[in-house]
């Protein structure tokens, strides 16, 4: 199985450029989806403060008129760029191969083995718009910070369900609580990312993950080994 779940992955990382296949065409004809695509790059690549409505305008193709035919501001813009982002990358980890696993364990080993496998080329490439952008605004932008939050939460309450499910099958007189698990995977990505930019290179995020991999795997009493990995090495 899991040999046919390792093709699967990269494919579907090969398709999951920010939009699904399905939707590239309907994003690339619409100037807002064009917008909001080039915020998500931009922003993870100079960050929410250093990102201007030029360089938005630029990335997208678009002009200013337009931006402010769909925005009334930068912030306006960043907001709804983190619905985007939560949105397709809500769908693309909905539709992910290791979704369709029975077992809620593997299923929750397997998610940490994509993070791992999704790690590629160089930090803009593969960072959080979240994290990186709760960084600069959780005092200064409220409204973006309550965004990002909720987006992380988010997404840690799809990991928390299959942990749930997992505890309660193999470790369910244990201590710990899957919600608090859950975010701990966040907060390990969310560091990793840091590291990464600090460093310039996305080797450090591999070990850490591996280490956030084996954790898991002792909580809920299985093989600390990768239940599948991508064949070639992450550059």
């Amino acid at each position: 199985m899991f040999d046919s779940i390792h093709t699967n992955q990269s494919v579907w990382y090969e398709c999951s450029r920010f939009h699904p296949p399905e939707n590239r065409a309907a994003s690339a004809a619409d100037p807002r989806s064009r917008l909001l695509d080039a915020a998500v790059q931009v922003i993870r690549t100079k960050g929410y403060a250093a990102t201007t409505v030029d360089d938005v305008c630029a990335a997208a193709g678009v002009t200013k008129g337009s931006f402010f035919h769909h925005f009334k501001s930068k912030e306006a813009m960043a907001l709804a760029a983190v619905e985007h982002w939560n949105r397709v990358t809500g769908s693309l980890f909905a539709q992910a191969p290791h979704q369709h696993l029975p077992d809620p364990r593997d299923r929750v080993l397997a998610y940490l083995d994509l993070r791992k496998a999704l790690i590629r080329g160089a930090p803009p490439e593969f960072t959080c718009l979240l994290g990186t952008m709760v960084q600069e605004t959780f005092e200064t932008w409220p409204r973006l910070r309550q965004a990002c939050d909720a987006g992380i939460h988010g997404h840690a309450q799809t990991v928390a369900r299959d942990l749930a499910l997992a505890k309660a099958l193999y470790a369910p007189d244990a201590p710990w609580d899957p919600e608090a698990l859950a975010l701990f995977t966040q907060a390990t990505l969310q560091g990793a990312f840091i590291l990464a930019k600090a460093q310039g290179s996305a080797d450090v995020v591999f070990p850490c993950i591996d280490h956030l991999r084996q954790h898991v795997a002792h909580l809920l009493g299985a093989d600390d080994a990768p239940a599948f990995t991508l064949k070639e090495t992450p550059p």
